[in-house]
């Protein structure tokens, strides 16, 4: 059985006086808030049971998180398991046992969560790309379960959550075809979720900050890849460059589009979203928008260990992404 950690071990990680440590722990005055704050984080880290526990707040920290299961087999796979390896990973550090499970988004209702809740006896939930509907948003609520949102956005901010800053990353993305001198640009986007729509929104701001830019949109729900691959190629948008919302779909028209044998006009150019391995793996090397997939784990355990010490404030964290200039993106005109 492990040693408990005691009040000597916070003072060595810190390299000051058991003393401190001690008034610190029991909030007296003369110590600042500097120091006050970081041994109440070392004595987390290493479970310190302290006479004061209101001053440590919830030290059991003990999370079930809820992947997508099609996400997570399919074209996204790499997408979540970076995710789901930052979240260890930081979950390590600070000391949360995390319990990670694939689940069909459309089992992912208030009555299932609660049950799993309640089998694993955790007390901390995230979600990860699924957005909670109504009766489990009130659950929640009702149960005081801590929830974070891992590639998510909550609008009315009930929850925290951590996403890529694709309002930004898309306007990225834009203006590097911008710069190669496009001007009519189609955007290949998705209807259903609030991070998708932002990087529809940064596509959009881009193009209208470009007097002469004329924008195309084209929402996948209404339009398969390969009947648009179809308009592309028979000149129906009379674009020279397509913006897609994620490199799964980009991948699919590599070859037709801007491949060595594609009939598109030279210069033709496309761009992807994410930067997956397929992009990579692609021939040419699809251009794209990097997401750091890992810094999502880690951020959404970062504010879920925040939410169960007691802060109150819920947050909405974005991880910066880089551009990818790959080949597939071209000067125009």
């Amino acid at each position: 059985m492990p040693k408990r950690a005691s009040q000597a071990d916070i003072a060595e990680k810190l390299g000051v006086s058991v003393s401190t440590v001690s008034r610190a722990l029991a909030n007296e005055i003369g110590i600042s808030d500097g120091v006050r704050s970081e041994v109440q984080r070392v004595a987390r880290m290493l479970g310190y049971k302290s006479k004061h526990p209101s001053v440590l707040g919830n030290t059991d920290k003990r999370a079930l998180a809820l992947v997508p299961l099609n996400g997570a087999i399919g074209n996204l796979a790499s997408f979540y398991h970076g995710i789901v390896e930052g979240m260890r990973a930081q979950a390590a550090e600070i000391g949360m046992e995390i319990d990670v499970r694939l689940v069909s988004e459309e089992m992912v209702t208030a009555d299932f969560v609660r049950r799993q809740v309640a089998k694993s006896g955790v007390n901390a939930l995230i979600l990860a790309g699924m957005d909670p509907d109504d009766a489990l948003v009130q659950w929640v609520e009702e149960a005081g379960i801590a929830l974070v949102l891992a590639n998510g956005c909550d609008q009315l901010m009930r929850f925290s959550s951590v996403a890529p800053a694709n309002f930004f990353g898309a306007y990225m993305a834009t203006q590097h075809l911008l710069d190669r001198g496009h001007r009519r640009i189609l955007h290949y986007t998705y209807q259903h979720r609030v991070t998708i729509r932002q990087r529809r929104r940064g596509f959009e701001a881009a193009m209208a900050n470009c007097p002469d830019a004329e924008a195309v949109v084209v929402v996948s729900n209404e339009h398969s890849t390969h009947k648009l691959v179809e308009d592309l190629l028979a000149g129906k948008y009379d674009v020279s460059a397509v913006f897609c919302w994620n490199d799964a779909m980009a991948v699919n028209m590599i070859e037709p589009l801007v491949g060595e044998d594609a009939s598109m006009p030279e210069g033709f150019s496309l761009i992807g979203f994410d930067d997956l391995p397929i992009a990579g793996m692609a021939s040419p090397r699809l251009s794209t928008v990097r997401v750091d997939r890992e810094a999502i784990g880690r951020g959404v355990v970062r504010l879920l260990a925040a939410k169960l010490d007691g802060e109150v404030a819920n947050q909405h964290l974005e991880i910066g992404l880089t551009l990818v200039e790959g080949e597939t993106v071209h000067p125009w005109g």
